[in-house]
């Protein structure tokens, strides 16, 4: 029996974490991600741009990108249709986007293969599986939401394993619902697991505009009104402006103290001694590391970066800034062994490249 990997709730929240970093800013965080939509309504089209515009660096509807390597499973294309499409897009595709025709099934080596591939690409920040439906294997006898849930489950562990996103291409029911969200194909079993969900809802068969449902774990209610447009889908209503909160007094007096530091690698309680020496007032070592823990995506924002490590006899803090280290908080796709992670759920078998 395999014992229950726990972690104690004072410990959890002295434990800075990395923050869930978005591949498309507002739109698309590094997790598992469903883009559903109805036959040849486009979806091909656009998942095609987002990883021009990923690969590139680009902004995509004024939306900021982190600029990485881009896996596309172009599973329903030949290499010739997606040349085609290409030259309609661009003549300038950049070497960091990657494609393949062929790949295996969900838990027969598409897994192995995926993991491979970043394996040998570290900077990858995105995967497009299109379609879904082309790496699930037929299972008439099994209950349909288990199915469901295990086939998503599986590739939302390798998303979250090594911190990229994973977006699948997948299709809608033809019946009308007043939630977009209830239309996506299968059971809820896909829309339960997968991070994000996004709907993509044409107005009419022949039209030109369409609509955007987007909502998830980390992705606020929205809807983008889009236009089909010289092979591109444009935004033809511009998104409402998010709310900024100020960065509060605490989080920038901490921020310059840790600032001041450039690294740091050792104890909290090495690290209060520090703090008493540059604010001349105590502060007990597990207010810090909460403290720390708390505010560690407000203080990634601003170029500093906390981490922490734990072995038998201690527990460490990592801490780096971007002006010491030349790190721009993005994180790689090395599989995450931090103090929380969990076990891989990928099959030990040797991967097999794409």
């Amino acid at each position: 029996m395999q014992k229950l990997k726990t972690v104690d709730a004072d410990t959890l929240l002295s434990t800075p974490l990395p923050a869930n970093q978005f591949v498309v800013e507002r739109l698309l965080p590094r997790g598992l991600h469903i883009l559903a939509g109805a036959s040849k309504v486009g979806k091909s089209w656009l998942a095609l741009w987002l990883c021009l515009c990923v690969a590139k660096g680009e902004p995509i509807w004024g939306l900021t990108t982190v600029r990485g390597t881009v896996l596309y499973l172009c599973l329903e294309d030949s290499l010739s249709r997606i040349q085609g499409r290409l030259f309609q897009l661009t003549e300038n595709a950049p070497a960091a986007l990657h494609f393949a025709t062929m790949a295996g099934s969900i838990g027969k080596g598409l897994e192995e293969q995926i993991e491979a591939f970043l394996q040998m690409h570290r900077d990858t920040v995105l995967v497009v599986i299109d379609t879904l439906q082309k790496v699930r294997v037929s299972n008439s006898a099994a209950n349909p939401y288990a199915i469901d849930y295990q086939d998503l489950s599986s590739l939302k562990a390798l998303a979250d394993r090594y911190r990229v996103a994973i977006l699948a291409i997948h299709h809608i029911r033809k019946m009308q619902d007043d939630d977009p969200f209830n239309r996506i194909s299968g059971t809820t079993g896909i829309s339960g697991v997968a991070d994000t969900n996004l709907v993509l809802l044409k107005q009419g068969r022949s039209g030109v505009d369409a609509t955007l449902h987007c909502v998830g774990r980390d992705v606020e209610y929205q809807e983008l009104h889009l236009k089909f447009q010289n092979c591109h889908w444009l935004l033809t209503e511009p998104l409402e402006e998010q709310k900024q909160e100020p960065v509060s007094p605490e989080v920038l007096r901490l921020a310059e103290f840790l600032k001041g530091l450039e690294s740091f690698d050792g104890t909290a309680t090495e690290l209060a001694a520090l703090w008493e020496g540059y604010a001349g007032e105590p502060m007990q070592p597990s207010v810090l590391s909460k403290k720390l823990a708390r505010y560690a995506g407000e203080l990634d924002k601003l170029g500093i970066h906390i981490t922490a490590s734990r072995t038998r006899e201690s527990r460490s803090l990592h801490l780096r800034c971007d002006s010491s280290d030349g790190s721009d908080g993005k994180n790689g796709t090395e599989p995450v062994s931090d103090l929380l992670s969990q076990p891989s759920h990928l099959s030990p078998a040797q991967p097999t490249p794409l």
